[in-house]
């Protein structure tokens, strides 16, 4: 049978047949046209043009004829076999090809094995999986786009972002948009991609500068998104709070009767950062007004919400924990957990520190231990470690230091075997790694165990060498030493790496008071009011202040403060709610 009768039998299969049968007849056609030609069809064959065009449609159709076969690994098979035979297609067709390969790949929900040896350049990138064979695809076609070989497809950036997004190669699609051509992307769209990009790599300040250049005046200034997203980055750190609120007001505004789950998203983030900006107040009153105000924004939030956000329900009931309404934290925590399947660390954690702070310890460490049950060997860090604060405040310190030690052994073993870590991720190993360490100084100072004290603080001082926290650990092994000066000369160091460390003030503060001469004193006072005034929920710096009052014969303001960090106590955590 000649070329040309083969290929229309085979059209006629395809309209009459299964697509099993059709996608059959298809590979007959390209089986036949490599026997003919092994070296690939040459470029002057387009003179046949309906014999061209014949080969280009059965290329092209053939793995999509297989996925509706459901035979999803021939289609894969067919995707490499249009790409990396010569076919002499033409670039639009390849570019649809390359597309409709990369979309598969990466929401197909099958998975492909890497390509034949065959078909492996010594020397080239290989793809070890889907999502890495999916963006290599994306980054030609946009490569192509930029130099305007192909037209520019606005969804390609789309699938490369969620590819790269899952990959954690946000820094390689950062680079790409960086190097767009002028008028390839969209300025607005460019400023809103690379800012999402940077946010994901933990380049937060990057990532806002860029926000704010698409949300002022001469750009974008009511682009939702935007507005949304600069909103959440600024509730990730309190010095940009005010910004914060500004931002959720604004998307507020722009949102006015419009889509009530995304009203409920910014109402959200406009009470984390109201609820950074009262932590952050000077005055008392501002502070609880703040506080007032970031609850009933929550609460909005969830009385708007249509489905029921993970998030909203989080931060309601860490804003109740914070102002110390713990049944109802507790109640939001526990429907935080059940939303989640049970699969949610923080939610597990905030269920176990409400608990604490109730003084219901044996609960908050079986609550612990059902997470641990329910968790992968990888993600037990944070569970752990609140699991020894715990076993510290029922007094089984020996208990603590043996979790505290698998801890350590855990981190070690990771370390070793995930290999490079992103920069985010190290740096949150390494700085568990020091707390860790310190944390278990403090057991062996408070059980008079100086030498083995010493060689953690020796372990932490490798890892990081400034830590207030480890010159705090350091002023109170000389304190419990009675080595007071050498203690006084710990804890000043410790502020002056850090001189917002609220233990160090209260430290150094109490060494001052002893010395019991009024300069001394006064300057106790200072320092104390500084650490109130920086953590108003420190039951420890009101109950020393109160002894500094005291000392001075302020009696009704000593009596105030006794009377706050005896509230205060009560409802203390093993760990910071936050």
């Amino acid at each position: 049978m000649s070329n040309k009768g083969f290929v229309s039998y085979s059209l006629i299969v395809f309209n009459i047949c299964g697509f099993a049968e059709a996608a059959e007849s298809c590979n007959v056609i390209l089986d036949k046209v490599e026997s003919t030609l092994p070296e690939g069809v040459p470029e002057n064959f387009a003179t046949d043009y309906k014999l061209q065009e014949i080969i280009s449609k059965a290329v092209e159709l053939l793995p999509g004829v297989w996925k509706l076969s459901g035979n999803f690994h021939e289609a894969i098979a067919s995707y490499r076999r249009a790409l990396l035979r010569h076919w002499n297609l033409d670039k639009a067709t390849i570019a649809r090809i390359q597309k409709e390969f990369a979309v598969f790949l990466l929401y197909g929900g099958v998975d492909a094995t890497p390509p034949k040896l065959r078909y492996q350049v010594e020397g080239s990138f290989v793809p070890k999986n889907n999502v890495e064979e999916a963006v290599l695809l994306l980054m030609i076609l946009l490569r192509d786009s930029s130099l305007k070989r192909i037209e520019w497809d606005a969804s390609i950036v789309d699938h490369l972002c969620f590819g790269l997004s899952v990959s954690g190669g946000l820094e390689g699609l950062a680079k790409q948009v960086e190097e767009f051509l002028p008028g390839v992307l969209e300025r607005k769209l460019r400023y809103y991609t690379l800012s999402l990009c940077y946010h994901g790599m933990g380049e937060d300040v990057v990532a806002l500068n860029l926000l704010r250049i698409l949300l002022s005046k001469s750009e974008n200034p009511n682009c939702i998104k935007g507005l949304l997203l600069a909103s959440k980055i600024c509730g990730e750190n309190p010095n940009y709070a005010v910004e914060g609120v500004d931002y959720a007001h604004r998307a507020l505004t722009e949102l006015h009767g419009g889509c009530p789950q995304m009203a409920s998203i910014a109402n959200c983030l406009l009470g984390i950062s109201l609820s950074d900006e009262a932590r952050c107040s000077v005055m008392d009153s501002e502070r609880v007004k703040k506080h007032f105000e970031a609850l009933q924004a929550l609460k909005t939030a969830e009385r708007t919400m249509i489905e029921r956000i993970p998030k909203i329900i989080y931060h309601l009931s860490l804003e109740n924990a914070d102002q110390r309404n713990l049944d109802v934290a507790l109640s939001y925590a526990k429907q935080l957990l059940k939303l989640e399947g049970e699969s949610s660390l923080d939610g597990w954690i905030l269920v176990a520190r409400i608990l604490s702070a109730q003084k219901r310890y044996s609960d908050a460490e079986n609550v612990i231990d059902a997470a641990l049950d329910q968790t992968g060997k990888w993600s037990q860090k944070d569970l752990l470690r609140t699991k020894a604060k715990l076993q510290i405040a029922q007094g089984r310190a020996k208990n603590a230091v043996e979790t505290c030690t698998l801890l350590l052994a855990l981190i070690h073993v990771q370390s070793r075997r995930t290999g490079v870590l992103s920069k985010g991720n190290r740096s949150h190993e390494r700085s568990l790694e020091l707390e860790i360490w310190i944390d278990l100084a403090k057991i062996y100072i408070s059980l008079s165990q100086w030498r083995d004290a010493e060689v953690c603080l020796c372990k932490s001082k490798a890892i990081s060498p400034h830590s207030a926290s480890r010159w705090h650990a350091v002023g109170l092994l000389y304190q419990a030493k009675s080595l007071h000066k050498e203690a006084l000369d710990a804890f000043v160091e410790a502020l002056g790496n850090q001189d917002t460390y609220v233990p160090s003030l209260i430290s150094t503060a109490n060494i001052l008071r002893q010395k019991g001469n009024n300069q001394s004193v006064s300057l106790a006072e200072t320092y104390l009011s500084a650490a109130v005034q920086l953590d108003r929920m420190n039951h420890s710096a009101w109950s020393s202040l109160g002894l500094v009052y005291k000392q001075r014969g302020k009696d009704y303001k000593a009596t105030e403060c006794f009377e706050a960090a005896e509230v205060l106590e009560e409802s203390a955590p093993v760990e910071p709610f936050r």
